[in-house]
């Protein structure tokens, strides 16, 4: 199963699970996953072939959602409040949409269910260049993907999935790569999703666009829309506080 990390609570509010996006684990969300849990109990998972959690030999969006779904079952917490972002949030779609039983508010954060034309193959082409015999912490890491990632937002975000000691990534960088068209796509899912949903987006991001509504509107009817100004894709690290306070309203107001 995957591994989790928990969030305690003494309030009542429903359990929200977190679903980190490519690359990503359940430690980046950790600050948003701590100050969200005075709410009531909150849980961040590592998915499959990230974090701690196991390595499959798929990568599917139904994987995914399985994966999930198990989650919920064995910690008896259906049904949660469910918030994903990027390749998590299309995870938690396709929960949502097959298994509506187990979610009951669904937070989709910068991702559409449809597929995307960009690769995120680059990355994983610069992790696998990163000489992990000269890493002894993390800057290190953080200083050989300087040459190769000009975003240092995204250099100290993907060192966050590196064992220093242990000189690995946390990540299965090969089946990542292999299945990266999945995972860049979405799946023909039938059905609706018609409980509340919002798509919270980064306002400099292009990853939700108005052409996408007419797919979102399809199959969750129940969507809003909210936009983080000043955010791109990864909303949620370049705007922590304002992410936290559009969830938290939202999730507050749909009780």
């Amino acid at each position: 199963m995957l591994n989790i990390v928990h969030h305690g609570s003494e309030e009542q509010a429903s359990p929200l699970l977190i679903v980190h996006g490519l690359y990503g684990s359940a430690r980046n969300w950790g600050m948003i996953a701590k100050r969200l849990s005075d709410r009531g109990p909150v849980l961040a998972v590592d998915q499959r072939n990230h974090g701690l959690s196991p390595w499959y030999d798929t990568q599917t969006y139904q994987d995914m959602a399985d994966d999930l779904a198990q989650v919920i079952e064995a910690e008896g917490i259906g049904p949660v409040d469910l918030l994903g972002h990027s390749m998590g949030g299309k995870a938690s779609m396709v929960l949502g949409l097959c298994r509506p039983d187990l979610v009951q508010r669904l937070v989709v954060a910068d991702i559409a269910p449809v597929g995307y034309g960009h690769s995120q193959i680059q990355y994983i082409e610069a992790m696998r260049q990163v000489d992990l015999s000269r890493v002894e912490k993390r800057s290190d890491a953080e200083a050989q993907l300087a040459a190769l990632v000009d975003d240092r937002t995204l250099q100290s975000f993907f060192t966050q999935s590196l064992d220093v000691k242990g000189k690995k990534w946390w990540l299965n960088l090969d089946v990542l790569a292999r299945d990266m068209d999945q995972i860049i796509g979405f799946p023909e899912v039938t059905g609706q999703f018609d409980k509340p949903t919002l798509f919270v987006s980064g306002a400099d991001s292009d990853y939700v666009l108005a052409e996408h509504r007419e797919k979102i509107k399809a199959l969750f009817p129940n969507a809003s829309f909210a936009k983080i100004k000043g955010a791109g894709h990864w909303l949620h690290a370049e705007k922590p506080r304002e992410f936290e306070a559009v969830v938290r309203t939202w999730l507050d107001n749909k009780g």
